[in-house]
């Protein structure tokens, strides 16, 4: 609606994920090198964690682009299931052949581990990424735990990322888990943007979506912008979106701090 007004060639500040949007921070950068690292580790758990919205999902798709030819990727994205129900997701993720009428824990384990040695003896890695993990139950944890058993004399035949919201380590660090927590051989918090990079983020998509001409946002709004949205990038784009309607409809190119909290109070109230 507002994108020909701010001379830009599309709306900028979209929630849905778009590659074309892609801006890493120092911090995600860093990430991503700590899942990479982990990919390299030989099996066991790999855990990224951070707040709603603090770009996860975007480190996540980066590290998939970035695995090697010679892995295969399991991906469960809804993770609230029983322990078969996830095995069931896992073998049908990783197309590993499950006996018809398979009902027990050890009907999905066999053939699971099973497929995972005959792709070691091929040459190939196996990885299994859990997205919003903070929702597992300590019972699939612990299997999960019991999946990363399965190994050779020289290495583990699974490699497990664990993405999730902050509980996720506080879940880790409970008593009954604290076999499953040994075995982390990498873990990262992505925290939020700082504020020169809440700025560079905001010039960052305004480019991709077309702008040439002045900054629609003046600096004492952009600083407002990182303190209103604590510089998690959703809510960045949450309130620039709303900010950028609200200057549309005052006739207004230049973007002021009234205009922020007038948005901030209309998204976030």
């Amino acid at each position: 609606m507002y994108a020909t007004f701010f001379g830009l060639k599309q709306a900028p500040f979209s929630i849905a994920p778009d590659p074309h949007y892609l801006f890493m921070s120092e911090r995600h950068r860093e990430a991503l090198a700590h899942l990479l690292y982990g990919l390299d580790g030989g099996g066991g758990f790999v855990l990224l964690t951070g707040e709603i919205g603090a770009g996860k999902t975007t480190v996540c798709r980066c590290f998939l682009e970035q695995i090697p030819a010679n892995c295969n990727v399991a991906y469960i994205f809804n993770p609230e299931l029983t322990v078969t129900e996830l095995l069931q997701a896992i073998c049908d993720e990783f197309h590993a052949p499950v006996p018809p009428g398979a009902l027990t824990v050890k009907d999905y384990v066999d053939p699971l581990n099973a497929f995972l040695l005959a792709q070691h003896a091929a040459g190939r890695n196996n990885v299994l990424i859990i997205d919003e993990a903070q929702n597992l139950s300590a019972d699939v944890l612990e299997q999960l735990r019991l999946l990363t058993n399965l190994e050779t004399s020289e290495r583990k035949l699974l490699q497990v990322v664990l993405i999730g919201q902050p509980e996720l380590r506080g879940m880790l660090a409970r008593p009954e888990l604290e076999q499953l927590a040994q075995r982390v051989i990498a873990r990262f918090h992505l925290g939020a943007l700082s504020e020169a990079e809440t700025t560079q983020y905001i010039r960052h998509r305004l480019h991709v979506a077309g702008l040439t001409g002045a900054m629609p946002f003046d600096a004492a709004a952009m600083r407002l912008i990182h303190q209103l949205t604590r510089g998690v990038p959703r809510r960045i784009n949450l309130l620039c979106d709303r900010a950028l309607l609200g200057g549309y409809a005052g006739g207004q190119a230049q973007v002021t701090p009234r205009i922020v909290r007038q948005a901030a109070a209309e998204v976030f109230d």
